[in-house]
């Protein structure tokens, strides 16, 4: 059976062909205006990643991008001045991460693996890591803050973007309640019948105690966080958080 994680790259795959808003690059506008300060980053789907969350200053920092493919956050970074390396397993993600740098003429290591993994990276390698929503496409959290803690130097930071639940507990009209609190396809496949892994891939939701106290369990500070709502919907509409962003240091 293939494993679930190898499923939602190849998924992932087919949403960037499609036109993913999530695997759409930067534009060489774009990545100029960075160059001279003026940029817009993201976590969550709206709200911008407050200034004092970044290095100051962001030059010479290494920084990685964890399960952050997609030529949106890595350009700006390195158009920043970062020194930054892309980890994500899916192929059209880094295929988009490539094509950027060749564009605008820099340089990016770029890995392709598997987060639900060890990291390919020695103990004390970044400065930075930054991720963009994704783990709610594994199923254990915790592993990937582990690692987190162990790549990153002392002092070293970690800003990610996290799914809260609730965008599982309705049914895709987000008008009905639709299914109980954790939502795992691996262990209630009932719920296929409404987000078919065809097209959704294979999610999970993640609690709070997964997320935040995973992060402090594994060693991390918490230096601040906010909520942010879905791009569109109900849920977006009434304005209900469905993400949470946190900053997090290795102490």
């Amino acid at each position: 059976m293939e494993d679930y994680t190898d499923y939602n790259a190849k998924i992932v795959d087919g949403w960037v062909e499609e036109g993913w808003e999530w695997g759409k690059p930067v534009s060489h506008e774009e990545y100029i205006a960075a160059t001279k300060g003026d940029f817009k980053l993201v976590l969550t789907p709206n709200v911008a990643i407050p200034n004092d969350w970044y290095p100051d200053p962001i030059k010479g920092k290494k920084i990685l991008g964890l399960a952050s493919g997609g030529g949106q956050q890595m350009p700006i970074l390195t158009a920043l001045g970062g020194v930054c390396t892309v980890f994500d397993y899916s192929q059209k993600q880094l295929d988009a991460e490539k094509m950027v740098a060749e564009r605008e003429g820099y340089n990016i290591d770029i890995v392709r693996g598997d987060m639900t993994k060890p990291l390919p990276f020695a103990d004390n390698s970044f400065d930075m890591i930054i991720q963009p929503v994704a783990n709610c496409y594994i199923e254990d959290v915790r592993p990937v803050w582990n690692e987190s803690y162990r790549i990153l130097k002392p002092g070293g930071r970690l800003i990610a973007g996290l799914d809260n639940g609730v965008n599982y507990i309705f049914d895709k009209s987000e008008t009905k309640l639709f299914h109980s609190l954790p939502y795992n396809p691996l262990k209630d496949s009932s719920v296929n019948a409404e987000f078919p892994p065809e097209e959704e891939g294979v999610q999970f939701s993640h609690t709070l105690n997964e997320q935040l106290r995973g992060q402090i369990k594994a060693g991390f500070q918490i230096v601040d966080l906010y909520e942010d709502t879905n791009s569109e919907g109900k849920l977006h509409d009434f304005n209900i958080p469905t993400f949470w962003a946190s900053y997090v240091v290795k102490k």
